[in-house]
């Protein structure tokens, strides 16, 4: 009895600290972003980018990472050289004509959107996991609306003047 109650504590724990994120492409993410009223992470890669690869693996591999990414957001991935068709603002283009729409120009980007699809802000480059769960922070609790990212980062990591 005692084995199986241990057995059943770690197993458990396991699928408890071992999360799974999903992700979409950019249509369905966006349809299930506004179904979910949740807000939308989209990661602009590149096949060739080795700066993207690294995201996956050492950021959004992270179970930290990955219990907000899963709380707030709806995630979407965009190949920024696919000729796969994207519907963005009543329009029908290319992934790679989306980036360039919203103004993407160095990968990997993250992009971040409320439910609707309205921007609200990007973030350029490779993050490194700490600031990353910053950002992600900072964005699906909505500190952005009330008060700006040096204020927020001041006060999280406690360099407040």
């Amino acid at each position: 009895m005692l084995r199986q109650l241990f057995f059943l504590l770690i197993f458990s724990s396991v699928i408890t600290f071992s999360q799974d994120t999903r992700w979409y492409p950019f249509n369905d993410g966006l349809e299930t972003a506004t179904k979910e009223n949740k807000k939308i992470l989209m990661d602009v890669y590149t096949d060739w980018c080795a700066w993207c690869k690294r995201m996956d693996k050492d950021v959004y591999a992270q179970n930290e990472v990955k219990v907000l990414l899963n709380k707030f957001f709806v995630l979407v991935k965009l190949n920024a050289e696919s000729n796969n068709e994207a519907a963005y603002n009543e329009q029908t283009m290319t992934e790679t004509m989306l980036a360039q729409e919203l103004g993407v120009d160095g990968y990997p980007s993250t992009i971040f959107f409320l439910p609707n699809g309205e921007v609200i802000t990007a973030v350029p480059g490779y993050v490194a996991p700490d600031k990353f769960l910053l950002i992600l922070k900072y964005i699906g609790e909505n500190h952005y609306v009330t008060m700006d990212w040096e204020e927020f980062e001041a006060k999280e990591t406690g360099e407040e003047e």
